[in-house]
């Protein structure tokens, strides 16, 4: 109680005395340790200094349950992002369906024209929701609109670095590094008698460590992919020995909605193309609605994860530990760290969660 009256009462003229005051306590403490047969502090200086205990304790708070609450953000923004994209193309195929029966009905120009307009719009503003995704859609869908509970990744190839000239050249060894001033290089053992699935993981084992994979897409060429929040740093900075910075392109993403035909016009392949826009529609509508059931399925599993926890996180057990001990030893340092530690905790929110025990 002392303390606290003490805390409470002390001026800002009373400040540099307590500190003053309080330094030297420090220094007369410190000399009796040496005295007592402690390390010399020149002894001392050479060693690390351990963190402050504030800043551990703000540290595990941090990290205590943020994996978790990191999959729940992702899937929630997921969830609202694929439910936009999938309005849109419902809108966009019950327009193109329109567009359609009104041709075999033999509609009027008027007619077709205004639905031509309509059916623009309406691909401009998907392109536009699309061209957002990886601002809007929480860092966990793809090009290709996929979902699967990681961040996103951006596929891509090197140009002119192809299974079948790899095979050409062999034996060879190759050295690949990623990185603006060149980074660490790892070397890759090409043999003539290798499949294209062993080269590929091969190529794969040498990458990895760089934050880049290599893989075979489904045509059975060599693609790569890095996350893609690391690729405006990677693309423009892998080398390989003996060829140096290598250039990469983008593997295009499969729903490309500004290439569809939808404009006005009576030509005999206006219908074929129409009825391609809409097929293309439909299976974009069916890509969609399997990433919003994987968004929903990791959301539930996270919720019932949250909801089933019958014991804290161990980070949460090793923090409250942290505090008790910090809290034990009523000195300036102590206090200090549970001050700091305590910035921005309200009365509010220690009873709300006092409230779920």
């Amino acid at each position: 109680m002392a303390m606290e009256t003490t805390l409470r009462t002390t001026t800002a003229g009373q400040i540099g005395s307590t500190r003053g005051s309080t330094l030297a306590t420090r220094a007369g403490a410190s000399t009796r340790l040496d005295k007592a047969g402690a390390e010399p502090a020149t002894e001392r200086s050479n060693e690390p200094a351990a963190a402050p205990a504030s800043t551990r304790l703000r540290s595990k708070a941090r990290s205590a349950g943020g994996a978790l609450q990191d999959q729940v953000a992702r899937a929630q923004q997921a969830l609202d992002y694929l439910d936009r994209v999938a309005g849109q193309l419902e809108s966009l195929k019950g327009g193109l369906t329109s567009k359609l029966a009104a041709a075999r009905a033999g509609g009027r120009q008027q007619q077709d024209t205004q639905l031509s307009s309509q059916l623009s719009a309406q691909v401009r503003q998907l392109s536009s929701t699309l061209a957002s995704r990886t601002k809007s859609a929480g860092g966990g869908i793809d090009a290709n609109l996929n979902f699967s509970g990681q961040p996103a990744v951006q596929r891509f190839r090197i140009r002119g670095l192809d299974l079948a000239t790899l095979r050409q050249s062999a034996p060879q060894s190759l050295a690949f590094s990623v990185g603006a001033s060149g980074g660490p290089q790892l070397a890759v053992s090409i043999e003539a008698d290798q499949t294209d699935a062993q080269l590929a993981a091969a190529i794969d084992r040498a990458m990895a460590p760089m934050g880049v994979r290599a893989g075979l897409d489904g045509q059975g060429a060599l693609v790569f992919s890095t996350a893609e929040a690391k690729w405006p740093a990677v693309k423009d900075s892998i080398a390989i020995s003996g060829r140096g910075r290598v250039a990469t392109d983008e593997v295009p993403a499969d729903l490309a909605p500004q290439q569809w035909n939808v404009g006005s016009g009576n030509g005999a392949g206006e219908g074929d193309s129409l009825r391609q826009s809409l097929r293309e529609v439909v299976q974009a509508l069916e890509r969609v609605r399997r990433s919003r059931d994987a968004a929903s399925s990791a959301l539930s599993a996270a919720s019932v994860d949250m909801a089933q926890a019958s014991s804290p996180p161990p980070e949460v057990e090793d923090a409250a530990r942290e505090f008790a001990s910090t809290a034990s030893n009523p000195d300036y340092e102590s206090l200090l760290s549970l001050t700091s530690a305590l910035v921005g905790v309200s009365r509010e929110r220690v009873l709300a969660l006092l409230g779920l025990r």
